[in-house]
């Protein structure tokens, strides 16, 4: 039987790459996930692929750095498994797998270019599916640098699930393709209409920070009206009254309000009141993912 095993996560996204290590405590009765270390890089790939399509030589070295820092800390830290994962901009970048195949070849990390929809089902399966009713419908969002991940579970099974090329990053370069808010809106609006869902369940950093700015406790709910006050008063203040008066990350102060906009558009569009914010992300799903993965192999062992 697994007493315990350390597991590590790698989220490269448009905004930030994330490495979350956690030690997984296995007992009788009850699994603990107890976080050993977080790492966030704000490198932000979507400047350079949402403008030229591909991954610059500068950022490309700086993903590199960051990661040979990665493996060091998931040595050190006793890791026996890890699994990293990309999102938006590498699946965009015309220079994705290159990228990729350069980092493996210089830290011995693979990297999975995945699709829209696993990301969804991860980010899911992190431990937002503890927080809902199983005999309900809820939208999940999860907003990035450079897309929305947008998914329907409906009696605790996914139900459809779309992604839209909406992200902080790309707002903020103007790289948001015509139609794209229209197509978004309309699509929450026939979901909202079709599984009358009791919530939105977000992920993501920004709506972490909103539930936190807000005093949220966990697992307390979040009401549009709080987020669109919120929204509201943030835009008064520029980028660097952000920082300065309001205490903003450098990294999180300018994001924030475009990921707001995406929520609020997505909550008006569904007409739903409520948020769920359970606080994990694509890294959290991974690392269950993962035991889950090792508890079968265990198995799969012990019964030879």
């Amino acid at each position: 039987m697994i007493q315990s095993v350390m597991l590590g996560a790698i989220d490269i996204g448009s905004n930030a790459v994330r490495l979350l290590i956690t030690s997984v405590e296995h007992y009788p009765r009850e699994t603990l996930f107890k976080k050993a270390a977080f790492v966030r890089v704000p490198i932000r790939l979507g400047e350079d692929v949402f403008t030229s399509g591909t991954i610059s030589d500068t950022k490309c070295d700086s993903l590199c750095e960051a990661m040979e820092g990665f493996a060091h800390l998931m040595k050190s830290f006793g890791v026996e498994r890890m699994r990293a994962c990309a999102t938006s901009a590498m699946r965009e970048a015309t220079n994705g797998a290159e990228v990729a195949a350069r980092i493996e070849q210089s830290t011995g990390i693979k990297i999975e270019i995945i699709s829209g929809s696993e990301e969804a089902a991860l980010i899911f399966s992190s431990g937002a599916n503890e927080m809902v009713e199983q005999d309900r419908s809820y939208i999940l969002i999860d907003v990035g640098g450079g897309s929305t991940e947008v998914s329907v579970y409906s009696n605790g099974n996914k139900a459809e699930s779309k992604s839209f090329g909406l992200g902080t990053v790309r707002m903020l370069n103007d790289k948001v393709k015509k139609g794209e808010w229209d197509d978004f809106r309309k699509w929450l609006k026939k979901l909202g209409a079709k599984y009358d869902p009791a919530a939105i369940v977000g992920s993501g950093g920004n709506i972490n920070k909103v539930a936190k700015l807000l005093n949220k406790k966990e697992r307390e709910s979040v009401s549009y009206t709080e987020i669109k006050v919120l929204y509201d008063y943030l835009k008064t203040f520029s980028y660097e009254e952000r920082i300065h008066l309001l205490k903003l990350d450098v990294y999180r102060a300018d994001v924030i309000v475009p990921a707001m906009k995406i929520f609020l558009a997505a909550a008006k569009s569904a007409k739903i009141n409520e948020f769920i914010v359970p606080k994990r992300g694509l890294v959290d799903g991974v690392v269950r993912q993962l035991y889950n993965q090792y508890v079968g192999a265990a198995q799969a062992e012990s019964a030879q």
